[in-house]
């Protein structure tokens, strides 16, 4: 159900699926133009990422974005991702006072949602999380949005028509969609104006805040991603960044394409997620303690 909480003011609102003496906690950030809803798989509730987590034993937490849900109307008072990224921790904590959290905080975040996922796993309460998983979002475009961006965007002259849209990038192959999420599926929302908008090239933030990460790390990317480079290259790419991160796990999920959470292999991207979610709870339960320390050099 929704749960909508105040922080700073500011009401957060999320989707809360919670179990009674829970394994660990997930919590789960969407990615543009849409919601929360994105992780529950509206009308396939055996796409449900929320749903899935749950019946392993999870809490799920899948919130809305600074910016969308309940909090649209105040990104006047967002000024920075600084800001965003304390509004999302202060939720967690609000939505978390009268739970149980067993092992910790897990982090998965999709697309837009992994640039905020990076400022919280890299900045001063990263630490306390059992690990991180992001999907839909890299280091380096590929050349089919690159082309779509110089047309749009000319350095002179009147933008172009491009024979690539958005959709094109983020919803092909359509063949591995169901066609009712194509159609529309009632995941879409406005997005505040400054989502996607970053204070520094992401070239240079995302090596910056990956660095900075502690805990294990996994990247997913679909075989069919338009819009980051994909493949054995672009997963290298992003997994070389993680280099304080206990253990790096990189995955391509077959069949699928940028929203893998609404995609036909939705059930098995989730299950590989929530997977690895649990390889952090075991690895917490033995060390005992929130910060991950390196033992010899990654593990695994």
């Amino acid at each position: 159900m929704e749960e909508v909480v105040e922080v700073d003011g500011i009401p957060i609102s999320a989707l809360v699926l919670a179990v009674p003496e829970p394994r660990a906690v997930v919590l789960a950030l969407h990615g543009g133009a849409t919601t929360s809803i994105y992780f529950d798989a509206p009308g396939r509730p055996r796409h449900s990422l929320l749903r899935i987590g749950a019946a392993l034993g999870y809490t799920m937490i899948a919130v809305d974005r600074p910016g969308y849900g309940r909090s649209a109307g105040h990104t006047g008072a967002m000024p920075s991702e600084a800001h965003r990224r304390d509004l999302v921790f202060g939720a967690v904590d609000r939505l978390l006072e009268d739970r149980g959290r067993g092992a910790g905080v897990f982090l998965l975040a999709h697309s837009r949602g992994a640039m905020l996922a990076l400022q919280m796993a890299g900045g001063p309460r990263g630490a306390e999380l059992l690990g991180l998983e992001i999907s839909g979002s890299g280091l380096n475009h590929t050349e089919l949005l690159t082309e779509a961006t110089r047309a749009r965007y000319p350095e002179s002259g009147p933008p172009q028509p491009s024979k690539i849209s958005l959709r094109d990038l983020l919803w092909e192959p359509s063949r591995l969609y169901p066609e009712d999420i194509l159609a529309g599926g009632g995941i879409a929302s406005p997005a505040p104006a400054f989502d996607g908008e970053v204070e520094r090239p992401w070239q240079e933030e995302f090596p910056e805040l990956a660095a900075k990460v502690v805990v294990p790390f996994r990247y997913t990317l679909a075989d069919h991603e338009r819009v980051w480079r994909a493949g054995p290259e672009g997963l290298a790419e992003v997994a070389a960044l993680f280099t304080a991160s206990p253990r790096v796990v990189v995955n391509e999920q077959a069949d699928s394409a940028h929203n893998l959470s609404l995609g036909l292999t939705a059930t098995a991207y989730h299950l590989g997620a929530l997977a690895f979610a649990e390889e952090c709870v075991l690895l917490r339960e033995r060390t005992g303690r929130p910060e991950i320390e390196r033992e010899g050099g990654r593990l695994g």
